[in-house]
């Protein structure tokens, strides 16, 4: 299985990246908006475009054919699998985190 660890300072736009393609292929519009919504960040257009091309050669993703000059991109098993495990280890940091918080609240 290929990980998101190895993307280092890429890995919060690949996080947003794979989240949005895990409901579907979409187009690098598509994304950046679908990003917004539920993340509330713009990725702009050189971080979007760098990052799919980072996790297309590492076969996380996989483009589609063009439509209307348009290039979809889907989420690929390997992505899914690597989605997966991060969003799974950051949610148990995230649940530690929140207990030791507790003391401050």
């Amino acid at each position: 299985m290929t990980e998101l660890s190895g993307l280092g300072r890429f890995a919060d736009p690949a996080v947003l990246i794979l989240t949005s393609l895990a409901e579907g292929p979409k187009h690098g519009y598509a994304l950046i908006q679908d990003v917004a919504e539920f993340a509330g960040i713009t990725l702009g257009p050189g971080t979007l475009y760098g990052a799919l091309s980072r996790l297309e050669h590492r076969g996380l993703i996989q483009g589609l054919p063009a439509e209307d000059r348009r290039r979809p991109y889907r989420i690929t098993t390997d992505g899914a699998a690597a989605l997966k495990a991060y969003l799974e280890h950051a949610q148990s940091v995230a649940r530690r985190g929140l207990r030791r918080l507790e003391a401050y609240a």
